[in-house]
């Protein structure tokens, strides 16, 4: 099983990493706002991750990290 990290104090909300899931288990958190005032991705079935990574390569500010 894959394990996903969003380094939530820094994500801008883009939505790039949402798009880019096959999984469709990436989403913005509309309940958090981080300190630059952004609704950060997060991650709403790890257990479904299939270690693609493809949300972190599309991630222009290199939030995610995804470990298998």
């Amino acid at each position: 099983m894959a394990s996903i990290t969003f380094k939530s104090d820094v994500c801008k909300g883009c939505g790039l990493c949402v798009t880019a899931c096959p999984k469709k288990i990436v989403a913005l958190d509309e309940t958090v706002l981080n300190a630059k005032g952004h609704h950060p991705a997060k991650c709403i079935d790890p257990s479904v991750c299939i270690g693609c990574a493809s949300c972190a390569i599309m991630c222009p500010d290199c939030v995610i990290t995804v470990e298998k």
